[in-house]
C-alpha cells in the first residue's frame, strides 16, 4: 500500500524534489511515528501523515503528524527552541509538549470570561507545568523560573490588578476555528509570517458564550503565570479568584491579542 503522505509545496521546496520523492516513496519514512502534535502513535502507511520541517538558524528537523492534527507545513523557530524541538520529537523530554519552549515544561492553557469594567471578557490563562529556564540554561540549576521575565520581555505587561484591560500586544495573535481554539501566534523572526507560541495537541473547545465574546470583541485577552501560581480551576468564578490572587502576589503578566478566526 503507497505511504498517506503528505508534502506541501514549502516543504518540498525546502527539502528537495530528490528528498521529497523519497519520503514519498517510502525511502526515508518510518512507517509507524509518534506525532509531532498530539504525541500518539501514527502509521503512515494507514493514515494520512503529515510531513513538519521544524527550521533553525542553522539546522532542520523533520517530523511527522497525522494529518488531522496539522497539515504540512514548514515551522520557523530560532536555534535554541529548535534543540527543545528535537527533545520533544524524540521523546527525551518525557512530557510530549505541544509547543516549542525554552525548556520542555507543557503550557497548559484554561480558557474563561473574566469580568473587567463591567464586562465579561475572553481570556485565556497559561501556566506552564514546571519552571521554564533561558535557552542554553535547565530549570533548578540556579536560574529559577525565567517564565515572567521572558515574557516580559517579549513585551507581556506585569499586572497587578484585573482592574482594567490590558495593553495589546503588537504581532501577536489567538487563532480560533470552526469554534475551536488551535494555537496562540507571536511575530517571525525577521518580519516573516507568523509562528506559534503555544499549539494545542488537539484543538480545544472553547464555550459558547466564550466563542459570542471573543467574537464581539475581536479581542482575546492573555494571561499568563508561574508553575503552582492558578492551577485547574472548576469555575470561572475560582479562576478570577486566583488570577487576582496571582496579580496580587505579583506573578502575572498579561496582553491583549486580536482574534484570528471565528
Amino acid at each position: 500500500m503507497p505511504r498517506m503522505l503528505d508534502v506541501s509545496d514549502d516543504v518540498r521546496a525546502e527539502i528537495g524534489d530528490e528528498e521529497a520523492d523519497r519520503l514519498l516513496a517510502g525511502d526515508n519514512t518510518p512507517g509507524s511515528y509518534d506525532c509531532t502534535s498530539c504525541r500518539t502513535p501514527g502509521d503512515a502507511e494507514q493514515e494520512r501523515t503529515s510531513t513538519v520541517l521544524f527550521v533553525g538558524d542553522e539546522t532542520a528537523v523533520l517530523a511527522f503528524a497525522h494529518a488531522t492534527c496539522l497539515p504540512s507545513q514548514i515551522v520557523t523557530v530560532s536555534e535554541e527552541q529548535l534543540q527543545g524541538a528535537v527533545r520533544s520529537i524524540t521523546g527525551e523530554d518525557g512530557e510530549g509538549a505541544a509547543e516549542v519552549t525554552p525548556s520542555q515544561a507543557v503550557l497548559g492553557v484554561t480558557s474563561g470570561l473574566v469580568l473587567i469594567e463591567g464586562e465579561l471578557r475572553p481570556a485565556l490563562v497559561v501556566e506552564p507545568t514546571g519552571p521554564i529556564a533561558r535557552p542554553g540554561t535547565e530549570p533548578g540549576t540556579g536560574g529559577g523560573d525565567d517564565f515572567l521575565p521572558l515574557l516580559i520581555e517579549q513585551g507581556f505587561m506585569p499586572v497587578t490588578s484585573l482592574d482594567g484591560v490590558p495593553p495589546s500586544l503588537p504581532g501577536w495573535s489567538v487563532l480560533l476555528a470552526m469554534g475551536q481554539l488551535h494555537a496562540v501566534l507571536q511575530p517571525g523572526t525577521g518580519g516573516g509570517s507568523p509562528v506559534a507560541w503555544w499549539q494545542a495537541h488537539q484543538p480545544l473547545q472553547v464555550t459558547e458564550a466564550w466563542r459570542a465574546a471573543a467574537n464581539k470583541t475581536q479581542t482575546v485577552l492573555l494571561f499568563a503565570a508561574p508553575v503552582g501560581s492558578i492551577g485547574r480551576q472548576p469555575r470561572e468564578d475560582l479562576l478570577r479568584d486566583a488570577l487576582d490572587k496571582a496579580a496580587a502576589q505579583g506573578r502575572l503578566v498579561a496582553c491583549a491579542m486580536p482574534l484570528a478566526g471565528t
